[in-house]
């Protein structure tokens, strides 16, 4: 769930998808699920001549599944937000695992 609240706070920002085919698709977050789909407005495809029937589009969904990178600027990202909430994830994540280890030895 942390990829999909990080995602959550860049919607209405610019960001550049890298697919796994190569193309890089710029465009506003538009939308993001918890499978990271996410629909993008306003695009701008960077390697249009590889594929310049893309040049036409203006808004695109895109498949979590085929995504390799999502290029986001420094600026968007909220370092000690993101630290803070991956020492919480971790601390629950063990916390279970902590009291079962606690059951066995008894």
């Amino acid at each position: 769930m942390l990829f999909y609240s990080f995602f959550k706070t860049l919607e209405a920002k610019t960001v550049t998808v890298e697919l796994k085919n190569d193309l890089m698709i710029r465009g506003v977050l538009h939308s993001v699920d918890q499978f990271l789909n996410c629909k993008l407005l306003d695009i701008e495809v960077l390697n249009s001549e590889r594929n310049p029937h893309l040049s036409s589009l203006n808004n695109v969904f895109i498949r979590g599944s085929v995504v390799r990178y999502v290029h986001i600027q420094p600026k968007h990202v909220d370092a000690p937000l993101l630290q803070d909430a991956t020492r919480r994830e971790y601390a629950e994540g063990r916390a279970p695992a902590a009291s079962a280890a606690a059951e066995k030895t008894k």
